[in-house]
């Protein structure tokens, strides 16, 4: 049942809900830098060591789907408290892990907790707070959304340089523990529980459409995409997430209720999120590549890197939640897109000795234009819907983004790669005396700075929709 909910509840309510917010985020962006040291501790080559990210990820985006189903089922504290078990069992799997198979079951665990809690933090905040209040609250969020991965590359890379690898899944154990005890002594229910149906048959067609694709973009980074399985999946991913699509529309209680694309701002936003997204992940890849490939840095030092950007971009967070409230969405897209742009232009011309500071200061540039637009984007879609398709905004927004990350990363790995590619072999040519182990970096820098070129030009095309936003949001008569 809905419980009455009073100002202090509120309060202590998102406290426990950032709380394994941070956590579930901190843990989803833990492992990124420490693959390589994971390859020879288990023995695997890069395309089995990968599953690591991509099974996470795989697990987060067909569970995506199905979290407004689950919202309309269970209450928020079975949900929430469920989300953090598989978090808890999860880690603890991965901390004792004797072999690959386990690291990567208890990945797959972590990642049913955490495609959970951020579908169900959004759908929580809709019913909590009306629409003039959702940029501030969001925009606290937003920080512990974001100062989870801000500190997670130089932790990581701290915890595996000085201590064991075990240790990336032991220091959550207490953390998550700690979480659990508060959500069973405070969290309370937000809304009202019904006896929903769940659509088997959707079920299916969701998980293998968008499993195929995820597995599809993901792999043809390293696959090619020449590869038939890319090629296959991509194909049967496309044509069952379609049926999928046909399926929603046309049923009286969908899973994934697509009516909210009839949302004009909703579907801008939606539009804007996939650029974004596609850069923000593309960036997290691209950069440690040209530092560790191209220029020789270990993987603590280009966490270091991303430190102070990311940590600025958390502290910001709250400031343009607020100025969002004040202002609306379209001048913050503006001067975020804008400060994006100029990051992108920066780095198009990388050479061998482009310095440490020019790059830091230009990762910072990047990260204050992402603080004026990551959590302003979701709030400005959401606040576009009634209230009675929160959840499934959510959901559409959480898929969306999960799609975008892995078709992003993808197509930029591919740009980098056949770029790279080229470079090599004009550079053999024209400098026959050149070593292997130069023309492998000159590449890798020259290739970084092709694929950011196209950055630029997905940065530009967002700041083109972002022209297109109301100057001031627009509210819903079935809000309050």
């Amino acid at each position: 049942m809905k419980e009455e909910i009073t100002e202090r509840n509120k309060k202590i309510l998102l406290v426990v809900l950032i709380a394994g917010c941070f956590l579930s985020t901190l843990n989803q962006t833990l492992l990124n830098v420490a693959l390589s040291g994971l390859m020879d501790i288990f023995h695997v080559k890069a395309a089995v060591i990968q599953w690591l990210s991509t099974g996470f990820m795989l697990v987060n985006g067909v569970l995506v789907p199905i979290t407004a189903f689950l919202m309309k089922r269970f209450t928020t504290r079975q949900l929430f408290i469920s989300s953090m078990f598989f978090l808890l069992i999860g880690s603890l799997n991965c901390a004792c892990a004797m072999n690959f198979g386990m690291l990567l079951t208890g990945r797959m665990i972590q990642a049913i907790g955490a495609g959970i809690i951020m579908p169900l933090m959004m759908t929580v905040i809709l019913y909590l707070y009306p629409s003039e209040k959702r940029g501030s609250v969001m925009g606290t969020i937003g920080f512990a959304m974001i100062f989870a991965p801000a500190i997670a590359p130089t932790l990581s890379g701290f915890i595996i340089e000085y201590v064991s690898w075990r240790w990336l899944f032991i220091g959550l154990v207490p953390f998550v523990l700690l979480v659990i005890v508060l959500a069973f002594n405070y969290l309370m229910n937000v809304a009202e529980t019904t006896k929903a149906k769940l659509d088997i048959v959707s079920v299916i067609l969701s998980t293998i459409g968008f499993g195929c694709i995820l597995f599809g973009f993901s792999s043809a980074g390293s696959k090619g995409w020449n590869d038939s399985i890319v090629m296959t999946t991509i194909i049967l991913g496309i044509i069952v997430t379609t049926l999928f699509c046909l399926r929603q529309i046309k049923s009286n209680d969908p899973l994934l209720n697509l009516s909210v694309f009839k949302y004009k701002i909703f579907t801008l936003t939606s539009f804007i999120n996939v650029l974004i997204t596609m850069i923000m992940y593309a960036d997290l890849i691209l950069l440690p590549i040209y530092l560790q490939d191209g220029r020789g840095f270990t993987a603590f030092e280009a966490g270091l890197l991303l430190l102070p950007g990311a940590v600025i971009n958390a502290f910001l967070s709250p400031i343009t939640g607020k100025m969002y409230d004040k202002y609306g969405a379209r001048p913050l897209f503006i001067t975020g897109l804008t400060f994006i742009v100029i990051s992108m232009w920066g780095v198009m011309d990388l050479t061998d000795s482009t310095t440490y500071l020019y790059l830091m200061i230009r990762t910072i540039i990047l990260r204050i234009g992402l603080s004026f637009i990551s959590m302003p984007l979701n709030t400005a879609g959401l606040n576009a819907l009634p209230r009675e398709l929160g959840s499934h905004g959510s959901a559409v927004n959480n898929t969306v983004r999960q799609l975008a990350g892995a078709i992003g990363t993808a197509v930029v790995i591919t740009v980098y790669t056949i770029q790279a590619t080229s470079h090599a072999s004009e550079l053999s040519i024209k400098n026959e005396h050149i070593s292997t182990m130069q023309l492998a970096k000159l590449s890798s820098i020259f290739g970084s700075s092709d694929a950011y070129a196209f950055m630029l030009v997905l940065s530009l095309g967002a700041l083109i929709l972002a022209c297109f936003m109301p100057k001031k949001a627009i509210k819903q008569k079935s809000q309050t």
